[in-house]
């Protein structure tokens, strides 16, 4: 009679908890039924496809409630020899930092289907597969900051990333193919780069959990340490081009001016989001034993990202096409090196001190805020190529979305009265100077007084009086979608809320997220 391997074989089955993983369990599930919906609903009906996707992604966040207040909840777990399990030995865990990057990634993603809705309808985009892809890439960027093994964070990045290629890769006018293609070549490269690292990083600690692979890096032979560090490089380098961190960057301008829009806005804060809290992950649990190496890694990242992002940006023409875009674009850019500056700061903060609150909060402000820029420009420049110059004038002629807009731009200065900028800036600041990178804190200083030029120079055309022809002529009068109508008025009442109380996001930032 052949015997079993373990003394207690029933202590392998694990029940799972649904409501931990509820939320990219509810993007799934909604994906799965835009899909199938499309197959069988009728050419008339097809715009109840993007009223299911906001729903699906509306229910996904409330999702997030029931695991508010609580201690963290994980599933997935590897018992242990007592029968037992912990959340070293887990792959979803459901903590302070997963629900900060869900509610960053699912909030994104519904203010980008709001924005995507006119969209669709306007450059005939096919519906069931926009949804779909939407929805696929949003359950991904999601999963991203619960996973706690490596295989896991590459499977979520990938579920997050392929779908969005396809997404750029709609717009039918020559330019999203092209785009499309850079985007993936870019990824493509990048992805292979990091599962070399994670091949290394397994060789060395003998594990794909994170909590295990500082541990094994901890304790690995002498002969090892060169594979290690050398995986551990590699693996951060799939997360750190998400994040689109200098020199991983190259694809982004090109890849926002060919995709939709809307497209543009969701990689610009959702993809982003995604990258940032792989890249934190990785860093600050799987690679602590290396902090100081990849701590100036990091730092020296940061400095290069937002000085390369605000240059970018003062080298766009206001006159030429794409340039509204692009400029937003290299914005990101830079809006990513800061991004970059409390992942720093953790190589260095002592123990107890948790820096990573301070990049929750600044990558909260950040989303809402430039998603609403890309709203106030899908409202204004309804056409391909729209440059700055178009918004000249605009306040004469559409008040409410000139202001809108100008309260966008200061918010990103850091400018009053977009205090909740100020404030976020002001708390990246202190979380370089506390872990004694003053010489980061300096330049990034600099970077935001560079930073004030571009922000206060479009601000002025505003409410510069009208050239020929301007653009705002043509969005005078011109009743918005409903979609738009909901972007501009989530994002501009989110910002006002947070400038008036940004206590209720910056408390984030006081405490430990895990």
């Amino acid at each position: 009679m052949t015997s079993l391997a373990v003394a207690n074989p029933g202590s392998l089955i694990q029940s799972v908890d649904w409501v931990a993983i509820a939320p990219p369990l509810i993007a799934a599930v909604a994906a799965l039924a835009v899909l199938l919906t499309d197959l069988f609903l009728p050419e008339r009906h097809k715009k109840w496809l993007g009223r299911l996707t906001a729903a699906g992604l509306a229910l996904a966040l409330i999702a997030l409630l029931p695991l508010t207040g609580g201690s963290p909840r994980a599933t997935f777990c590897v018992q242990n020899v007592a029968g037992g399990s912990d959340n070293g030995g887990c792959s979803y865990v459901a903590d302070h930092f997963a629900l900060v990057f869900q509610l960053l990634a699912l909030g994104g993603a519904l203010i980008a289907a709001l924005l995507s809705a006119h969209t669709v309808e306007d450059e005939r985009l096919p519906r069931g597969e926009y949804w779909f892809l939407l929805l696929s890439s949003a359950t991904g960027a999601a999963l991203l900051p619960a996973s706690r093994d490596l295989a896991t964070m590459v499977i979520a990045l990938e579920v997050a990333s392929l779908p969005a290629f396809a997404l750029v890769a709609l717009r039918r006018d020559g330019r999203g193919a092209e785009a499309a293609f850079k985007f993936f070549v870019s990824s493509v490269t990048a992805t292979a780069v990091m599962l070399l690292g994670v091949g290394f990083v397994y060789a060395a600690s003998g594990s794909l959990h994170l909590g295990a692979v500082a541990q094994g890096l901890e304790h690995a032979p002498g002969q090892l340490k060169p594979l290690a560090e050398a995986g551990a490089v590699l693996t951060l380098v799939g997360f750190a081009f998400k994040v689109a961190a200098v020199p991983f960057h190259f694809w982004v301008p090109d890849t926002y001016t060919g995709a939709p829009l809307p497209v543009a806005g969701y990689l610009s804060v959702v993809g982003k989001a995604a990258g940032l809290s792989g890249l934190a992950l990785a860093t600050t649990v799987a690679f602590r034993p290396y902090a100081h190496t990849w701590g100036l890694v990091l730092a020296v990242l940061a400095a290069v990202t937002m000085t390369a992002g605000n240059v970018g940006a003062l080298r766009q023409r206001p006159d030429t096409r794409y340039s509204a875009v692009r400029l937003l674009a290299w914005s990101s850019v830079g809006q990513a090196g800061y991004l970059l500056v409390p992942l720093a700061a953790a190589g260095y903060a002592p123990t107890g001190v948790d820096p990573l609150g301070a990049t929750a909060a600044y990558a909260l402000i950040y989303g809402v805020v430039n998603l609403g820029a890309f709203g106030v420009v899908a409202a204004v420049g309804r056409r391909p190529g729209t440059s700055v110059d178009d918004f000249r004038g605009l306040f004469a002629r559409n008040r409410w979305t000139a202001l809108a807009l100008a309260f966008f731009l200061l918010c990103l200065a850091g400018l009053p009265p977009g205090v909740i900028g100020l404030f976020g800036k002001v708390v990246v600041f202190r979380a370089a100077v506390d872990a004694g990178l003053g010489w980061l804190a300096v330049l990034m200083a600099v970077n935001v007084v560079i930073a004030l030029y571009y922000y206060l120079l479009w601000t002025a055309r505003l409410f510069a009086p009208a050239g020929e022809e301007p653009l705002a002529e043509a969005a005078a009068g011109r009743r918005l979608p409903v979609g738009l109508t909901a972007t501009l008025g989530l994002t501009a009442s989110a910002a006002v809320v947070l400038s008036v109380a940004p206590q209720l996001v910056l408390q984030v930032a006081g405490g430990s997220l895990f």
